[in-house]
């Protein structure tokens, strides 16, 4: 086994993709190791031991990684699976102790979004604009979640669509037909326009380079596209209650055996 699965869960999470890839059905990163993906050179996430491989794929080719993942040693949860395997399988690695948690179509979390269509769109990891929500979306945003919405801020344009850079329709997509997504994402921009001022260490997101982007001004300018978007009637009439009723989930931890 452990002369088929690498140590490092990067580049063995790669090496899934890539086999994946070579046989015609889709997976993609998402999870902390894919904001490593995309800053290669983020000294802070340089030691990787001990690390979970978070993936993304469609109910159409979730039967085909649960075959290639089992064939490669891989060991399923075979009654989490039983239940969930609609939406979400799990595996573990015997050789290195390392868990594989799989997303089957959506991210269910605090909020939700589909990516099954979406996964043609970029490689390795999921397209930006879902990585960013991926973060935005989690309600007790901590420490980690932060640094990872921020080296993406730091290192890639807001854009007008997915190529080579963070796709603000995307993003804007959910917040204006959807109060809740709206009231999480702007407050968590709040809080990391002060996290930048107030905690942001001087090497949590040195990438051995000058930041390409003002992490201020691309908070600004997503939060001024956000909020400059036309709402929908959902919107405005969820937006009427407004916090006197949640507006998020709090996702429950599923425990795990064979």
């Amino acid at each position: 086994m452990a002369d088929r699965t690498l140590e490092d869960p990067l580049a063995e999470a790669l090496r899934i993709i890539g086999l994946a890839d070579g046989a015609g059905f889709q997976v993609r990163l998402m999870g902390g190791l894919a904001f490593h993906a995309r800053a290669p050179e983020w000294t802070a996430r340089i030691d990787r031991s001990g690390r979970d491989i978070d993936l993304a794929t469609r109910s159409n080719d979730r039967k085909a990684l649960s075959a290639l993942l089992i064939a490669d040693g891989y060991v399923p949860d075979r009654q989490y699976n039983a239940a969930f395997g609609h939406k979400q399988l799990y595996f573990t690695d015997p050789a290195w102790a390392r868990p594989v948690d799989i997303l089957v179509d959506r991210l269910e979390m605090c909020h939700q979004f589909e990516f099954a269509s979406r996964l043609s769109v970029d490689q390795p990891t999921l397209p930006l604009a879902e990585l960013l929500m991926s973060k935005l979306q989690i309600v007790r945003i901590n420490r980690k979640d932060a640094l990872d919405v921020l080296i993406l801020l730091q290192a890639y344009p807001l854009a007008v669509d997915d190529r080579g850079g963070i796709s603000l329709p995307r993003i804007v997509a959910h917040t204006s037909t959807d109060w809740g997504w709206w009231r999480t994402i702007t407050e968590n921009l709040d809080k990391l326009d002060l996290y930048v001022d107030v905690e942001l260490g001087d090497d949590d997101l040195d990438t051995g380079r000058p930041p390409r982007f003002d992490l201020h001004a691309q908070i600004a300018a997503l939060r001024t596209a956000i909020d400059a978007a036309p709402k929908s009637t959902r919107w405005r009439l969820r937006a009427k209650v407004g916090d006197k009723v949640a507006w998020y989930e709090l996702p429950e931890e599923v425990g795990h055996g064979r």
